[in-house]
């Protein structure tokens, strides 16, 4: 099929995500291989998003395609109440790269049930019901997950599960408490504590965070934050969960986010890199304690395709290329050069402002002012100047992820200096097109 019968098949037939249907355009991708996609015409796409930063290794990486291969040869799936060889394998892998209190595995589908499983095993262990989350944040569109998440996404699904409450979400550049980044006391951590005190702290089985904001603005925690927040969880004896979902497998220059801030969460919920996109998966680590815990009481979850055999023998391989090829390593010092220079366009362009990330999650935003940080893109929809940015960068064959007037650039662990001179070349002429927004009161 050619392009025009490509999309016109899945707009007549497809609902897709997160989209007014007669608005979308579908671009359609035939092949890829390593950063790159090919539509139906054979042009090459940039993909600066690694889908939706999760196709950590790459399109097609050949050693990956061949443990897949391998697998269907001898078994594609099972009963997840029995054992296989991928799923002990994983799960010893997973657990030798975690910290020394975790001591188990759970399997799910993808994050959003991830996060559903990890708060209901939370609640059981506890016996306790609610949940505290943050605005800003992004958990899931399942009924548990999206009510514990913070974004315009949850909307849809409210009144949503009993028990989810929220708190704000570190956000420096535009700090809720009116701080400046340096020179606060974390109230960004600290006024959850007296959240806790109005919600009971005793009736509150876990905080659950992303360790570094993804999809809603590339924002890492300020220094100290979570151990703040792992030091008020203690106090009440409340459990700390991690989404890892976006910001694991190397993407931050470490092989999980958390390893930068030298805490031990009690949980760690997985999925996107965990098999880099190619099949679904989804997986809870869970503390020894916990696991002990169900060692002799009933756990009540389950999924058809937990611990699916073939999604586990590709995450097994997957981890492996990860560490033969030192992506993790790569993406720290490819997130150090797209840093330096997205810091020198913003020397250049007026509207960008506030270049932040760490390793391979990046973003920067689009203001009209400097001073005043009026964003370029109205908060609760209709077009901007980011719209046209995304569109002129998909005229030149790169792809950016982007939220409101955020621009978001995760792009593939393989990346190099050289895929990140072009891209940017290009990007330094799509602001030069937003300048002319820029108000002249700075």
């Amino acid at each position: 099929m050619n392009q025009s019968e490509i999309i016109k098949k899945n707009r007549d037939y497809s609902l897709f995500t997160w989209a007014v249907q007669n608005k979308v355009t579908g671009t359609p991708m035939v092949s890829g291989n390593g950063l790159f996609v090919y539509d139906a015409d054979g042009n090459k796409y940039y993909d600066m998003r690694a889908d939706q930063a999760s196709c950590n290794v790459g399109k097609q990486h050949p050693k990956v395609i061949a443990a897949m291969k391998e697998q269907i040869d001898k078994l594609t799936c099972g009963s997840p109440q029995y054992s296989s060889i991928p799923k002990g394998n994983l799960s010893e892998k997973l657990i030798s790269k975690l910290p020394d209190n975790f001591g188990k595995i759970f399997y799910t589908n993808a994050g959003a049930d991830a996060v559903e499983n990890a708060v209901k095993m939370a609640k059981i262990y506890t016996g306790r019901q609610k949940i505290i989350s943050r605005y800003r944040s992004y958990h899931g569109a399942t009924a548990g997950a999206a009510s514990l998440t913070g974004d315009q996404r949850r909307w849809a699904s409210e009144p949503g599960v009993p028990g989810a409450v929220k708190s704000l979400a570190p956000y420096c550049y535009r700090c809720p408490f009116g701080k400046k980044s340096g020179s606060c006391n974390l109230e960004c951590a600290t006024h959850i504590e007296e959240i806790m005190m109005y919600e009971n702290p005793y009736n509150i089985a876990a905080v659950i965070v992303e360790t570094v904001i993804g999809a809603n603005g590339m924002l890492p925690p300020p220094d100290g934050y979570l151990k703040k927040l792992r030091e008020i969880c203690d106090k009440f004896n409340i459990l700390l969960i991690l989404d890892e979902v976006m910001a694991g497998f190397g993407r931050t220059g470490k092989f999980f986010a958390f390893e930068h801030y030298s805490i031990k969460p009690d949980m760690v919920v997985m999925a996107k890199g965990l098999t880099s996109g190619y099949i679904p998966l989804g997986a809870v680590a869970v503390s020894t304690d916990i696991c002990n815990y169900f060692d002799d009481k009933y756990l009540p979850a389950g999924l058809t395709y937990s611990g699916h055999i073939l999604a586990c023998a590709t995450a097994d391989a997957v981890i492996e290329v990860i560490e033969e090829e030192h992506m993790v390593e790569n993406a720290k010092n490819m997130g150090e050069y797209i840093d330096e220079w997205l810091k020198t366009l913003s020397h250049k362009h007026q509207c960008m402002d506030d270049v932040r990330g760490i390793g391979l999650m990046r973003g920067f935003e689009l203001v009209y002012s400097r001073k005043t940080r009026e964003p370029m893109c109205p908060y609760y929809g209709g077009a901007s100047p980011v719209d046209e940015l995304i569109r002129f960068m998909e005229e030149n064959r790169i792809l950016f992820g982007y939220t409101k007037n955020i621009v978001l650039i995760t792009p593939p662990l393989i990346c190099t200096k050289e895929q990140i001179d072009e891209v940017m070349s290009v990007l330094d002429n799509g602001l030069s097109l937003l300048d002319k927004y820029v108000h002249k009161v700075d």
